[in-house]
């Protein structure tokens, strides 16, 4: 994620970070520039149809459209701000019920070895989680605490391990039946928070959904400068490359944020999140 000052204007307006779009799309930002350029010489050169009114008036579907293709970015936009703001929320109580749960074992005064297993399971639940949804493994710096298989879920492994040592806790009457449920409560929590960032990663918009957008604003900029010719003359070879940018950059940062777990610039910061947890439990555990 992106760390940014959001009063300095001088920085966004004239600093390209690798995050913006324009760096993907210029390939067909020139590619676009040149086909207005040759339908412009076509049309006012060689074809001669500057007086012919049928054509001049094809600008008035774009009109229509334009509102069309409005709207429906606008939901596109709002539908993954949605979910990259449902995703930050989930990782709040992540954070939220490992200090919780830190903050109770420390408070019950069990054994040191006890403490030194919940030192390592809580944040290796958070870590374990993040590879989890890039679609990776996390084993953790001391296998022997918590052993798992790589071929399984391993959030859940770590999660049944620390839902197993609550539950010997109170068997071998170091914690109490109400003490035993009061930890229970966030133990349960982790698997809740995990199922959640789970929906979002592999709920993705509907396919037909962004198929359609993609292939709108490309016909969409495609047929501009057919009538826009007339008014605007050459000043379309610039005009419509700017007006692809701003559509298809909507709907590419869209693209980015409805996954907002991955490692792109504009994803949330789940490394940070994950070494924040590790230090506050250590803090309060040690």
């Amino acid at each position: 994620m992106i760390n940014y000052n959001p009063k300095d204007w001088v920085t966004f307006i004239f600093h390209v970070h690798k995050a913006d779009t324009i760096r993907t799309l210029w390939p067909l930002m020139l590619s676009v520039a040149a086909f207005s350029g040759l339908i412009a010489y076509l049309e006012l050169n060689y074809l001669k149809l500057a007086e012919t009114t049928f054509v001049k008036n094809i600008g008035m579907m774009h009109n229509l459209l334009g509102f069309v293709i409005s709207m429906l970015l606008v939901f596109r936009t709002n539908t993954s701000y949605d979910r990259w703001w449902e995703g930050r929320r989930l990782l709040g109580a992540l954070t939220n019920v490992s200090r919780n749960l830190a903050i109770k074992i420390k408070s019950l005064k069990l054994r040191p070895e006890h403490n030194e297993f919940f030192d390592y399971a809580i944040p290796k639940y958070a870590f374990a989680l993040k590879e989890h949804l890039r679609e990776k493994q996390y084993f953790g710096k001391n296998s022997l605490l918590i052993e798992v298989d790589a071929g399984k879920h391993i959030p859940n492994q770590v999660a049944t391990s620390i839902s197993s040592r609550v539950f010997e806790l109170q068997a071998s009457g170091e914690i109490s039946q109400e003490q035993l449920l009061i930890l229970n409560a966030d133990v349960q929590q982790f698997t809740d928070i995990c199922g959640g960032c789970e929906r979002i990663k592999r709920t993705p918009i509907p396919y037909s959904y962004s198929a359609f957008i993609k292939k709108f604003i490309f016909i969409y900029v495609i047929t501009l400068p057919f009538g826009w010719v007339f008014s605007l003359g050459y000043f379309v070879v610039p005009i419509v490359p700017f007006i692809l940018y701003v559509l298809a950059s909507l709907e590419l940062i869209a693209e980015e944020i409805e996954n907002p777990f991955g490692e792109d610039a504009n994803d949330l910061p789940v490394d940070e999140i994950c070494n924040n947890i590790e230090k506050h439990v250590g803090e309060i555990l040690k």
